[in-house]
């Protein structure tokens, strides 16, 4: 089971702070997030040896600070978006993976439920995540990855979900077993054959699309999932504003 980060976008609303550096690099509380990442992955058994890193932004500054990872470039990156960056590395995703979002920051106890789960698909989900977007002014809960689940069994995930509906927050961090990821890559290729020219969800095209629209194609089509929670143990840094909240948010979380 591969460790993967996604990670090719620039971070263009942390302003001068990725002006020389890809986002996943940006310190919060004095460390990269990328530190943040590895360690959680660490605790959870993930090595770094194993660490399949997708770049694009910067890709030679994440490789000269870290050679031992293994890199995937997404060379489209300004025109693509998380779920294609993510299919850059279909190659080391068929016996399993583990995924992560690179601008984020969680506790390692959220990899270990995921890495443990008997579920072919697991996604981590914070319980206490709304605390997060109070004061958030540029970056509002309707734009949080929103989760409902049926006790821990996922059935729906979508921004438009309404706050005060929803279970959690999807985290950014998955584990699909070695059939989780066999199902979400014929998913996939069903969804470049049906959508790949045009439009595909909630008024993205598939070029643009998030994870979570794949996720919730399959969640449609019948695909059964599971959450992983943690109780705030999770934040993502997207702006500025997020990067001068975080350390509250950290201290502060349940």
């Amino acid at each position: 089971m591969r460790p993967v980060i996604i990670a090719a976008g620039r971070g263009s609303r942390l302003r001068n702070e990725t002006d020389e550096i890809p986002k996943t690099l940006v310190e919060v509380m004095g460390r990269p997030m990328l530190e943040w990442i590895l360690e959680a992955f660490e605790s959870a058994g993930l090595k770094r040896k194993d660490v399949v890193f997708v770049c694009g932004y910067r890709a030679e500054v994440i490789k000269a600070r870290y050679p031992d990872l293994t890199y995937v470039t997404n060379h489209d990156w300004q025109n693509n978006n998380i779920l294609l960056s993510l299919l850059m590395a279909r190659e080391y995703l068929g016996d399993g993976f583990v995924s992560t979002y690179g601008d984020i920051v969680y506790e390692g106890a959220v990899v270990q439920k995921l890495v443990a789960s008997e579920a072919d698909i697991a996604l981590g989900c914070d319980t206490a995540w709304r605390r997060r977007y109070v004061g958030r002014t540029q970056h509002p809960e309707t734009d949080a990855e929103k989760l409902r689940a049926d006790g821990r069994r996922v059935v729906e995930l979508s921004r438009t979900i309404p706050s005060e509906q929803a279970d959690g927050e999807f985290i950014g961090v998955m584990k699909l077993s070695k059939q989780g990821s066999g199902d979400f890559l014929r998913a996939f290729a069903q969804a470049e054959r049906s959508y790949g020219g045009g439009m595909f969800r909630e008024g993205r095209t598939f070029q643009k699309a998030y994870l979570i629209d794949l996720l919730s194609e399959m969640l449609e089509q019948g695909t059964a999932m599971q959450r992983e929670d943690t109780r705030g143990g999770y934040m993502e840094i997207d702006t500025l504003q997020d990067l001068s909240m975080a350390e509250k948010w950290w201290k502060d979380r349940p």
